[in-house]
């Protein structure tokens, strides 16, 4: 009688632990939906007076710890660059300091390799601060040739306490027998 008795709890519970189980592995599934890591980008000006550069960031958390690589690739320079002027948007609250920006000659990473900087590009940086508009000069010491080469402007920073994406526009003065100021681009920025 015991062994009987032994035998319908044990199938018993083995029953409503499998319902529960059945009923829990769904919901922990449908929780992690959310997490969209996939390369989606949102601009939300679109028209033919923007166009769309490529970036990477270590981090995309709120006040995290970030490094971010803002590309500038052979098909964004159009001629050499004297100069490169960055505008961050007035929403972009972070410590943005002169000592933790930095050009150089990058490699962009893939599958099988990781982005880093491969040459540092000796360059005089100046960091505005007004009316809640950053802005950030880089004048590299020789201009940035318009060869074959990747290029990024290295921001390590804290990112801001908010989250939403932040658009920085970029500008760059070409170097030729009329030095004209031009829009590169924009990077759209991710920050969860």
């Amino acid at each position: 009688m015991i062994k009987i008795l032994k035998l319908k709890i044990s199938k018993s519970l083995f029953i409503k632990s499998l319902a529960v189980l059945s009923f829990a592995l769904p919901l922990s599934y449908f929780n992690t939906l959310n997490e969209v890591k996939a390369g989606i980008e949102f601009q939300w000006d679109s028209g033919t007076g923007f166009k769309k550069l490529k970036w990477y960031q270590t981090d995309s958390e709120r006040m995290a710890r970030n490094t971010t690589y803002l590309f500038l690739r052979p098909s964004d320079r159009k001629s050499g660059l004297l100069k490169i002027d960055l505008k961050f948007p007035k929403k972009f609250k972070t410590n943005l300091k002169k000592e933790k920006i930095s050009l150089c000659r990058v490699n962009i990473g893939g599958w099988e390799s990781t982005t880093k900087c491969l040459e540092n590009i000796p360059a005089e940086f100046e960091l505005n601060k007004e009316k809640e508009i950053t802005t950030l000069n880089i004048y590299p010491f020789s201009p940035l040739p318009s060869n074959k080469e990747n290029y990024a402007v290295v921001v390590k920073a804290f990112n801001p306490p908010r989250s939403g994406l932040y658009q920085v526009h970029s500008y760059g003065q070409s170097s030729g027998a009329v030095p004209v100021s031009r829009y590169l681009g924009s990077w759209t920025i991710v920050i969860d």
